[in-house]
């Protein structure tokens, strides 16, 4: 136990020490002052506002800016959705891959657009190079970027007075891609690459097994078994195995694997390369771009918080923001950490299973890569749910009951506990102005934040913040769940069943992407109503964020008194953790209880 705390440990204290730096460069960016790429990128991006005739100097109102946002995201949705329509059509398709259906097409680019990633489709088999390159990887970067663009609009309102507007969503998206997303990404593939992850523009292959192997009709394989293959036969201690298959080769796809992998993470995308994303070798091969993979997950989201101190002049502010969501971290990776190791009564059932730690991993190893273990696995899935990334090493369906309800509680509570590039932040801030309101309430003040009044339409906009993704969760979920042939793309039934339909709905209406990898989410309804939730997710909270930003701008700034309430004390912290907790307690207690929850009690009954 103690090598689990101190591995884990040591993934925290190097995601730190490298987001304190780059949360300061990232500020200076975004406010268009010098840093060390500015001789590089300068000129470049000087010919980007002339060739696309952006006025840098441009003040939008949050109205223009929205539109801006949806206008973007529209033409990416539409480009993307054509693309894949005729994907078997066009050139880079080494493969001979067809053209994707219009239901699942609709899903992923809805997806994609929506910093979502939600997969229902196997990347080495239904997806070509040139929609992989063209389509998919330019989401990664953009969409993570109007995240960020999104969260700077919202500072700005913050430390503007009376001001005339809010910046240019043109710049902002131009700044991110080319001084942030673009020169980390491309180191971040270098790493990869000396890993010996895929990164080329080969056919899959297929290769020689070294020995063959023997599948029953079940689709079992079949254990100690005597293969000939010259007589298509198998034999198990003698005796003749009917219809059982023979394998001697191996399909070993290919693919410009490393480029996407990197912004995939850094953006907090999640969407594999290959059908069992992180978990597959050649996306993944080592214990150190396991490492390299894992850090970029929640690095610009944690450096986010340091950007905020500094951008709004009160670091302290920005401290408080993170010191909540890395204590609500920590919790998160304990639970998970402590559940998975200890496994369930029925592995430990008469020492049928060696949970023990003693030379070996130990505890709920089903569905994790023995590569890495349990710290490296739980401390992802930890990472990728905080975030909005969904990317995974490890099944999070062979989880235990409740090692399985923490990466849905994470998503549940609006993925703010760092949350995805920006959005998390500025969905964590509508949870801290409405902390404020309350505590306002309690010592009868007039609630302001950072020197701005909280009054009712900044409230009414952040609780419709605060609420988008348990609106989009559980209408959608609930209203799958009454479909008689969703049931057919379950797994299981009973409890696990209910957590995988309430997982599925989980990681769309919470823009996160990652899956419970037991439900065959790919029926026109289900894509459907995936990608509705999906949309809903990401853009009410944009457009709540923008309309908060809009109203803020056009105050004075009230003076500090010795009555005003400090939002970066002990208190507050506590004050913010309960309120984010409480708001996804409430909402999805009841729904949790009759999946996981209901699970654990049959376990142990």
């Amino acid at each position: 136990m103690m090598n689990l705390i101190l591995q884990c440990g040591l993934y925290l204290a190097i995601l730190v020490l490298l987001a304190i730096p780059l949360g300061h460069y990232i500020g200076k960016v975004m406010n268009g002052e010098k840093v060390f790429l500015s001789s590089l990128f300068k000129p470049l991006e000087q010919v980007i506002y002339k060739v696309m005739k952006i006025e840098t100097s441009e003040q939008m109102s949050w109205k223009k800016y929205a539109a801006s946002v949806l206008l973007f995201s529209g033409i990416g949705f539409i480009f993307l959705f054509v693309l894949q329509l005729v994907q078997g059509t066009l050139f880079g398709n080494p493969q001979g891959i067809a053209n994707m259906p219009w239901h699942l097409s609709f899903n992923n680019a809805i997806s994609f657009i929506t910093n979502t990633n939600w997969q229902s489709y196997t990347g080495e088999a239904q997806i070509t190079y040139l929609v992989q390159a063209l389509g998919l990887t330019v989401q990664n970067f953009v969409s993570a970027a109007t995240g960020i663009a999104v969260l700077f609009v919202l500072i700005r309102g913050f430390i503007s007075v009376k001001g005339k507007g809010l910046g240019s969503f043109w710049v902002d998206v131009t700044r991110v891609n080319l001084y942030v997303l673009l020169p980390i990404s491309f180191m971040i593939t270098l790493g990869l690459l000396s890993q010996g992850v895929v990164q080329n523009l080969k056919p899959a292959e297929t290769v020689q097994l070294l020995e063959p192997i023997a599948i029953a009709e079940d689709g079992t394989i079949i254990d100690s078994a005597q293969i000939d293959v010259e007589s298509k036969e198998v034999f198990v201690d003698g005796e003749l195995v009917t219809n059982a298959q023979i394998i001697t080769e191996q399909f070993v796809p290919m693919g410009p694997a490393a480029s996407q992998i990197a912004i995939k993470q850094l953006g907090t995308n999640g969407g594999g390369f290959f059908g069992v994303n992180s978990a597959h070798p050649f996306e993944n091969p080592t214990a150190f771009s396991n490492l390299i993979e894992m850090l970029a997950i929640l690095l610009i989201p944690v450096a986010l918080c340091f950007t905020f101190g500094r951008n709004i002049r009160d670091k302290k502010q920005g401290y408080a923001i993170f010191t909540a969501m890395f204590i609500m971290l920590m919790l998160a990776m304990a639970a998970l950490t402590v559940n998975e190791q200890m496994g369930t009564p029925q592995l430990a059932q008469d020492g049928m299973v060696d949970l023990s730690t003693n030379e070996q991993a130990g505890g709920n190893m089903e569905g994790k890569e023995s590569r890495f273990g349990i710290a490296a696995s739980t401390t992802w899935t930890a990472f990728t749910t905080a975030a909005s990334n969904g990317s995974v090493n490890a099944m999070h369906d062979s989880m235990t009951p409740l090692g399985g309800m923490v990466p849905m509680l994470l998503m549940q509570l609006g993925e703010v506990i760092f949350g995805g590039v920006g959005s998390g932040l500025y969905g964590m801030l509508s949870f801290v102005i409405l902390t404020v309101f309350i505590a306002g309430l309690m010592v009868g003040r007039t609630p302001e934040y950072l020197g701005k009044k909280i009054e009712p339409y900044e409230m009414k906009w952040a609780v419709l913040c605060c609420l988008a993704t348990p609106i989009a969760i559980l209408v959608s979920g609930g209203i799958a769940a009454m479909v008689p042939s969703v049931a057919n793309s379950l797994n299981e039934g009973g409890p696990h069943g209910f957590s995988e339909l309430l997982y599925a709905f989980t990681s769309a209406g919470a823009n996160n992407g990652s899956a419970f990898a037991g439900f065959a989410a790919n029926t026109p309804f289900i894509n459907l109503s995936l990608g509705l939730a999906m949309v809903f997710a990401r853009f009410v909270p944009i457009l709540c964020t923008l309309a908060i930003a809009g109203s803020l701008i056009k105050k004075k700034t009230m003076a500090t008194t010795a009555g005003t309430l400090s939002t970066s004390n002990g208190l507050f912290i506590f004050l913010l953790i309960f309120v984010v907790i409480l708001v996804g307690a409430l909402s999805f207690f009841p729904a949790l209880a009759l999946g996981p929850i209901a699970e654990f009690m049959i376990m142990v009954s």
